[in-house]
């Protein structure tokens, strides 16, 4: 009988392939996106030192967000992100999609971040 591998599964698979070619240093740190049903997150990671230097989330207090698994939050994520990023003098970063598809929220959130001062 052929087992199915589940969806988190098979997204875990596409990360670990994408995370051998990408990876985050001190001068152009790696953006990772996490999303799960309820809520979006993003970390700025410099992957030398094993660092989060800046973080997002839906679930922060002072987003205000009532809904964190929409289009609307993940544009917020991304806004939110851009600012602290650019606070902490970071304006190159290598975008990581963490194995989701670059459709809906990801790329919300993706586009939200460069509209306001990151590139990638």
């Amino acid at each position: 009988m052929i087992k199915k591998v589940s969806r988190n599964e098979a997204r875990q698979a596409r990360h670990a392939r994408i995370r051998k070619k990408v990876s985050g240093t001190n001068e152009i740190p790696r953006l990772n996106v996490f999303r799960s049903a309820k809520h979006i997150s993003v970390q700025i990671i410099d992957d030398v030192k094993g660092v989060t230097l800046v973080s997002a989330s839906s679930m922060d207090k002072d987003l205000k967000i009532s809904n964190g698994g929409n289009i609307k939050a993940a544009k917020k994520v991304g806004e939110a992100i851009a600012k602290k990023a650019t606070k902490a003098k970071i304006t190159k970063v290598v975008f990581d999609r963490g194995g989701y598809l670059y459709h809906g929220r990801v790329k919300a959130l993706a586009e939200a971040a460069r509209e306001n001062g990151l590139e990638f």
